[in-house]
């Protein structure tokens, strides 16, 4: 069980670092998506 949870720990991590918010703010397009979702009404951008 433990390295099942490891390996969805490292998962998120990666993907937090993929497309979190601080990626997004990274680059021009990725700020474009982030003003699209905040126009848009989202919660959680």
């Amino acid at each position: 069980m433990a390295t099942q949870r490891n390996i969805t720990h490292i998962s998120n991590l990666k993907r937090k670092r993929k497309s979190g918010f601080l990626a997004r703010m990274a680059t021009k397009s990725g700020r474009k998506i982030i003003k699209r979702r905040r126009n848009k009404g989202r919660k959680r951008l």
